[in-house]
């Protein structure tokens, strides 16, 4: 069973702005004490490109996606997405996000069907569309295999999709997924990479890896994380060498 990238939604009207960045950081710091999870940091994350954080455990990614996600409260600085501010417009902002978390949690006493349409209505979706909103992810990520399995029986390749499919469920404007590719085997990469790349101008994609491969090959641009601090970020088109330019900075 293979994920299948090629399946065609229908067309929406993005509710991000050319013209405005899907996310905008400015000095986003988040502290624990004296601890510095995020210090300082100040990136644009353009609407329909799949933008990748890159850096080791530690780094600052998951603290970030966090932020966005409204599970934190930045300490310092300003944060939005789609031009709307993460702590003022809380609600606002979860509506055009689907969230990823790297453990990909499910309740575990569900059928995956009951499970996507459960999170569907959680989103605030009509009735009426929900039926037709759950047979589009079901198909996007081949899970119809396992539509009646408990979410507690799927391997860990069935949980990744199932986790996707409820961030995808309410069609959101942005992704957000951390280590998407953690704990798959070789096959279910290189799908979940092209399914990730099919996503993108449709949907922004903010992804986390600390493996340089996944991200060169998945991304348009990468930005390099590294102890709460950003070292840089660089096209990849525009960077023949990722490694060289990793190596350069850390």
């Amino acid at each position: 069973m293979t994920i299948s990238p090629s399946v065609v939604a229908p067309q929406r009207v993005s509710t991000t702005s050319a013209d405005v960045p899907a996310i905008s950081a400015i000095d986003v710091s988040k502290r624990y004490g004296n601890l510095a999870a995020l210090d300082r940091l100040t990136l644009d994350v353009r609407a329909g490109e799949v933008f990748g954080l890159l850096g080791p455990n530690g780094s600052g990614k998951t603290t970030f996606m966090r932020l966005l996600a409204g599970y934190l409260l930045p300490s310092a600085g300003g944060l939005k997405v789609a031009g709307l501010d993460v702590v003022n417009d809380s609600l606002a902002v979860r509506r055009r996000i689907g969230y990823v978390p790297e453990s990909a949690p499910l309740y575990p006493h569900m059928r995956v069907g009951e499970f996507l349409t459960f999170m569907a209505r959680l989103r605030g979706l009509p009735e009426d569309e929900i039926e037709a909103a759950v047979t589009r992810v079901v198909d996007r990520l081949s899970l119809s295999a396992v539509l009646q399995k408990p979410t507690r029986a799927l391997s860990r390749g069935y949980r990744q999709r199932t986790a996707l499919a409820q961030a995808l469920i309410h069609d959101p404007d942005i992704l957000i997924l951390d280590e998407p590719t953690n704990g798959l085997d070789p096959r279910q990469i290189i799908e979940m990479r092209e399914l990730i790349r099919s996503l993108a101008g449709r949907h922004t994609v903010l992804m986390s890896s600390h493996i340089l491969g996944e991200v060169e090959k998945t991304a348009d641009r990468v930005a390099l994380l590294l102890g709460g601090r950003l070292l840089g970020v660089r096209a990849i088109a525009e960077t023949p060498d990722l490694e060289a330019w990793f190596l350069s900075l850390t």
